[in-house]
């Protein structure tokens, strides 16, 4: 049977959209601006893929025998947050932005919610989740309130030390912010910041945990799986989804455990879509500003991309994308609104450089569906079929 597996490099944006000026993001071009700061991209397994056949890229020039169809992919939802673009990958268009919140949560969400925890609130401000830990760290742990913050992303994000609030509570406490953050409200995530280590010298755990919005259906994961496919998650495709048409979710703690994952099962199983998110690209680096640690990033992904290709059996379809931009050579340290990169490899084919030309986010979705059996949503969805 055909299988199907789509690896979402978060963050890895492929320059802005033709719309970038209302966010702010004019200029920014992750995947191209961090190729010329770290002096010409090392990728040697991407590149022999196809990927300088996205888009001009230092360090990675064409290939006109590339295996892999090549292409940036429009956005037509508005935002530019992890939620919106991998909604819109499987089908699901946001037409709305999601709330921001630049000047805090009102009081008609933080009263609530202190009411409901028990507990005061710290912060109440867009502030960068490292920074904000080391400012009000200290303070947290002496009066047990909690540490809330928000980004230039539509998100409620709850901080607390591992030793001061147990996980399970800020756990519930996530639950009881996302029963309030509804209606005007409703952020697109709720996100759990565990955190440890001493003041000045505060780290965050892996433990993070994301409460997502439950998305629209029928979408293109919906359709796959009435078609009689298996779809497993891994990182935190569950989390985005808030598990819903996803059979097995397999979270992370890394990039490195998620690429490992993603091989085992493409090894194991023997039907479905293998669905995929790698983080730390956004994360750890892009947030950041850290256009080295990005590139290395990307390259611990390099490195494995032979081991999971091994993994393909003939006429399996494996689909590299994104979800947005975080372009760690701009002043920000949010998000930016950029097309997505796209390389579609299907195995035992060679695509022979060709480019998806004028791709949407969710002709990943339709290719996928079509690719699996699944039904053609007619006008229900959009996105067109990539041609293998």
């Amino acid at each position: 049977m055909p299988r199907a597996c789509v690896i979402v490099l978060d963050a890895v944006g492929a320059g802005e959209l033709p719309d970038a000026e209302e966010y702010g993001d004019v200029g920014s071009n992750t995947l191209g601006n961090v190729a010329r700061a770290v002096g010409g991209l090392d990728l040697p397994n991407l590149e022999a893929l196809g990927l300088g056949n996205v888009m001009p890229l230092d360090g990675a020039p064409p290939q006109p025998g590339a295996p892999a169809v090549a292409g940036r992919l429009l956005e037509r939802s508005k935002g530019k947050d992890t939620t919106t673009g991998h909604w819109e990958l499987m089908g699901i268009v946001t037409p709305t932005a999601f709330p921001l919140y630049p000047h805090g949560f009102p009081d008609d969400v933080i009263d609530p919610f202190m009411n409901q925890t028990g507990r005061g609130v710290l912060g109440n401000k867009p502030a960068s989740g490292t920074e904000i830990i080391q400012e009000l760290g200290e303070e947290h742990q002496k009066t047990g309130k909690w540490i809330v913050y928000t980004s230039g992303d539509s998100v409620f994000q709850l901080a607390a030390h591992v030793d001061t609030i147990p996980l399970e509570e800020l756990y519930e406490a996530c639950r009881v912010a996302r029963g309030i953050l509804t209606g005007r409200h409703a952020v697109g995530r709720v996100i759990a910041r565990p955190f440890t280590g001493e003041p000045g010298r505060y780290e965050r755990t892996p433990d993070r945990h994301d409460f997502s919005l439950l998305p629209r259906q029928p979408n293109y994961l919906t359709l796959v799986r009435e078609a009689g496919q298996t779809v497993h998650g891994v990182g935190k495709i569950g989390d985005i989804f808030a598990g819903q048409d996803i059979d097995e979710s397999n979270p992370t703690r890394s990039n490195v455990e998620g690429i490992s994952k993603t091989i085992e099962l493409m090894q194991t199983i023997d039907e479905g879509l293998v669905f995929v998110n790698l983080v730390e690209t956004d994360m750890l680096w892009g947030h950041r500003n850290d256009p080295v640690n990005f590139h290395r990033c990307l390259q611990d992904f390099d490195r494995r991309l032979p081991d999971l290709l091994d993994a393909l059996h003939a006429g399996d379809l494996l689909v590299l994308t994104s979800d947005h931009g975080c372009d760690p050579t701009t002043p920000s340290t949010d998000h930016s609104r950029e097309h997505a990169l796209l390389l579609a490899y299907a195995a035992g084919r060679n695509a022979a450089g060709r480019v998806h030309e004028e791709g949407e986010f969710a002709d990943v979705g339709a290719t996928v569906n079509a690719w699996l059996g699944g039904k053609s949503p007619g006008k229900r969805l959009p996105g067109r079929v990539i041609e293998l």
